[in-house]
């Protein structure tokens, strides 16, 4: 290489490409704070959301299958051992509504922290549950649920709409 291309490639390290990567990570930075809560909070809500629509036989009326699951297969694996649910029936009508109404408030965005709260709850007792998924479904779950309660909705979200409302309606507030 001449001195003149090694010139030319020294200035353009400390210079343009210098530049160009702190505009590309800032301009990353910028898309991945509106893109990622978003696309968080569906990741999150779907297969809640799935398994809720397996709870039902119709409005209120848990499935027969759901019912046995809870009665007779579900348990609670705790310190070594293996406890029944209590109530189970409740506990599956609690279950199946909660899988319903927290991913839908979560993919809108409206109460985001504590819709992932909810859910990292109960991502804690399916682990009580079913311990064996942990690597594969719990812990991205969790992860997930996390990374929400701690980015919070985002900017496309029921929450930031309805805090973007209120401060013109009441003045902004610190």
């Amino acid at each position: 290489m001449s001195v003149s291309t090694l010139h030319a490639l020294s200035s353009l390290r400390s210079g343009s490409v210098g530049r160009f990567a702190e505009t590309l990570h800032s301009w990353l930075g910028r898309i991945g704070v509106i893109v990622a809560p978003p696309i968080l909070r569906i990741a999150l809500a779907v297969p809640f959301f799935k398994s809720g629509l397996t709870r039902w036989d119709g409005f209120l009326s848990l499935s027969p299958s759901t019912a046995f699951l809870f009665e007779n297969m579900f348990k609670l694996h705790i310190f070594g051992g293996e406890y029944p649910f209590p109530m189970p029936i409740v506990v599956a009508h609690l279950v199946g509504m909660a899988e319903i109404t927290l991913p839908i408030l979560l993919v809108l965005g409206l109460g985001t922290r504590f819709v992932a709260l909810g859910l990292l709850t109960m991502t804690g007792i399916i682990q009580l549950t079913v311990p064996e998924g942990w690597a594969n479904f719990h812990l991205p779950w969790a992860s997930m649920a996390l990374a929400i309660m701690a980015l919070g909705p985002g900017r496309l979200s029921l929450d930031a709409a309805l805090s973007t409302v209120a401060k013109r309606a009441f003045g902004k507030t610190k």
